[in-house]
């Protein structure tokens, strides 16, 4: 039957866990053998952290009472012997709702009142605000208590239609897409404008993320779900009532919310789901199995997506076939089809993404750690030769020797202005980069931004000044890479002169590439166009939407920059420890050579002993060159998450 999404999950946490630890003990391995500069270090401690915190997040996304929760269930929470997510006929997610896990945080349900649509801070800042949530603790050892106190995302309000339309759920412009009024003239609301549940279930725990959205309409008034949440989603699944296909309304969130001509759809999955609801007596299994086909092709079809994409599955009965342990009426509810192509197709293209930046980070820091190793096995061989140079030479040629070895000590150490200089000049530069891209800058332009949004009417120019903004951030990211390749010149000549007049082996590090924050700019950009449609012009009237669109931009942007940021600080980190460690083990070399020929002059046999001495520190060099080859080799190899666990030996010695 293959292996369930959960299983998979699983094993992509034990080598994550295993791994995180083989990059721990590999940085104490390397700071023992003084291995460890600055710029190893913090490599080490990215991959470490990358690989621990590493999170998985598919965004469950339909239509209302498409039995989107009831999914959740059977493929998450079927062990708990019940439902978890409210699903029963009539109790449908109102609003969206997060499941993870914070170590930090007690097992608890979060809830953002829905009357905080009303300012315009975004999702992202009223989490740096808890106190604003109403907390519910949760007991993960009941099951029941669990269920009952997550119906909470259910709830509604009954609010007069200027109170919806100020909470972004009524539109008089588009009566089609309003709830409907009751006799009193009130309106249907959400309770709360999202949800976080933490709890310590054993995916979530290890970095699995499910986002549960509700319909078109609680989607289209919440634009981080749109422009953030959704388009960060590792994996979309999308859900179809099988009975019905398509509908308009599932359309609408297809087009609007899920995919643009641009994407990849490889990440969206559609569950045709409810399939039991075509188990007719009156129909032959073969006549079944026949009409859910055509709606498979037919859902195919209209969504442009491969048909091998579209996943027929009885939520329902899968959950029941588990809960019962019914191995029969599991298979026919196709539920491990579904777990099947999580499992193989996104965990797959999520593993091995992390698995092949993993290995990129491990070869980077075994050919810097490399380097170090080479400059000392250079001066050996150099003290080396010069020791076996004085054999059979008389005190004064001795003495003569060491006379010179201070006066390269002297004239090494007068050139440490020059290196003074050029470090000036590349911090000079770094702070530009760091000016075009830090958060004053950020602030600026969404403030214009803001600006032309909070114009009066209809935003019939939001796009083009949208189009002037993002070009301005491009041009932005243009310049870094400008400076950064300016930065990079400047130090590939100092390090060609340091070379030739000291015999290093500096070499520059290649300037970190732009191409992929430009990448996504371009998704924040299209995700943001696609959002700002027809169907959201008379929401972007209000002053108050407008502003929580721009600062849930900001926050995406935020990262990018900051992202970017990390990586031209890695780089020149990379540049000033590999000076560093040249100068360092230079001057370490000087001090050895002179204590050598202290040695030699005070000791008629100083001479042999430290030409010995040499070869057993030669040997020692050798053999750990071949063990930091080893190591390495072995986390790069491991790095393939698809290979067997990391249970095998791993000494450090």
């Amino acid at each position: 039957m293959g292996t369930s999404f959960n299983e998979k999950f699983d094993q992509h946490g034990t080598w994550r866990r295993e791994f995180a630890l083989r990059l721990k003990l590999l940085a104490e391995w390397m700071r023992d053998h003084e291995l460890l500069d600055a710029a190893v270090e913090e490599r080490l401690r990215r991959l470490e952290v990358r690989v621990r915190a590493d999170k998985v997040m598919v965004a469950f996304v339909a239509e209302f009472s498409r039995g989107k929760s009831e999914l959740i269930n059977a493929i998450f929470f079927a062990g708990y012997g019940r439902r978890i997510m409210p699903a029963s006929a009539g109790r449908t997610t109102m609003c969206p709702t997060e499941m993870g896990y914070e170590p930090d945080v007690p097992p608890c349900l979060r809830l953002l009142p829905i009357e905080t649509r009303r300012k315009p801070q975004s999702l992202m800042e009223w989490r740096m605000v808890p106190e604003k949530w109403t907390r519910i603790d949760l007991d993960v050892n009941d099951p029941k208590q669990l269920s009952t106190a997550l119906e909470k995302v259910v709830e509604t309000r009954r609010v007069t239609q200027d109170e919806a339309s100020a909470l972004g759920f009524w539109q008089a412009e588009m009566p089609e897409d309003n709830p409907t009024v009751d006799a009193q003239g009130l309106v249907e609301v959400p309770r709360w404008r999202h949800a976080l549940i933490n709890i310590a279930h054993p995916l979530l725990k290890q970095g699995l993320v499910i986002l549960d959205t509700p319909g078109l309409n609680a989607i289209g008034a919440e634009p981080e779900l749109t422009v953030s949440l959704i388009p960060q989603a590792h994996a979309v699944v999308f859900i179809l009532g099988a009975d019905t296909g398509v509908t308009k309304s599932d359309l609408s969130i297809w087009r609007e919310h899920l995919t643009t001509s641009a994407d990849d759809t490889s990440t969206r999955l559609v569950v045709l789901n409810k399939i039991d609801t075509l188990w007719d007596a009156l129909s032959s299994p073969a006549q079944i199995q026949l009409q859910i086909e055509r709606q498979c092709a037919s859902t195919a079809e209209i969504l442009g997506i491969p048909q091998q994409q579209v996943i027929p599955v009885s939520a329902q009965k899968g959950l029941v076939a588990k809960v019962t342990d019914d191995l029969a009426l599991l298979e026919q509810s196709c539920l491990p089809a579904l777990e099947e192509a999580l499992s193989q197709g996104i965990m797959g293209q999520r593993q091995q993404m992390l698995g092949a930046a993993v290995a990129s980070g491990i070869s980077e820091l075994r050919t810097e750690a490399g380097r170090v190793i080479n400059i000392r096995r250079r001066d050996l061989m150099e003290q080396m030769m010069e020791l076996k140079g004085l054999q059979g030479k008389n005190s004064a040629v001795i003495k003569n020797m060491r006379s010179r070895i201070s006066q390269e000590q002297v004239e090494f150490d007068l050139g440490g202005a020059k290196i003074h200089a050029v470090r000036s000049v590349h911090m000079k530069l770094l702070r530009e980069v760091f000016s075009v891209l830090g958060p004053t800058a950020l602030k600026t332009e969404m403030a214009q931004l803001t600006s032309v949004l909070q114009q009066k009417g209809l935003k019939l120019g939001v796009k083009r000044a949208y189009g002037e903004t993002f070009g301005r951030l491009r041009e932005s990211l243009r310049q870094v890479q400008s400076i950064s390749a300016e930065i990079q010149s400047m130090l590939a000549a100092t390090f060609r002169q340091l070379n030739a007049e000291h015999g290093f082996s500096l070499q520059a590090p290649s300037e970190p590439s732009m191409t992929g924050y430009l990448h996504d700019l371009d998704l924040v950009e299209r995700s943001h166009l696609q959002y700002l449609g027809i169907g959201n012009a008379f929401r972007l009237a209000q002053p108050e939407f407008s502003d929580r669109l721009v600062r849930a931009l900001s926050t995406r942007l935020r990262t990018i920059h900051e992202t970017a940021l990390g990586d031209i600080e890695l780089w020149s980190k990379s540049a000033a420890a590999q000076l560093d460690a040249q100068l360092r083990e230079r001057r370490r070399n000087f001090g050895r050579r002179l204590e050598a020929i202290d040695r030699i002059q005070q000791a008629a046999g100083g001479l042999d002993d430290r030409i010995g001495e040499i070869q057993v520190r030669e040997d020692a060099l050798h053999a750990l060159d071949a063990k930091l080859l080893e190591l390495t080799d072995y986390l790069v190899t491991a790095s393939d998450p698809f290979r067997p666990t990391l249970a095998h030996t791993f000494e450090l010695v």
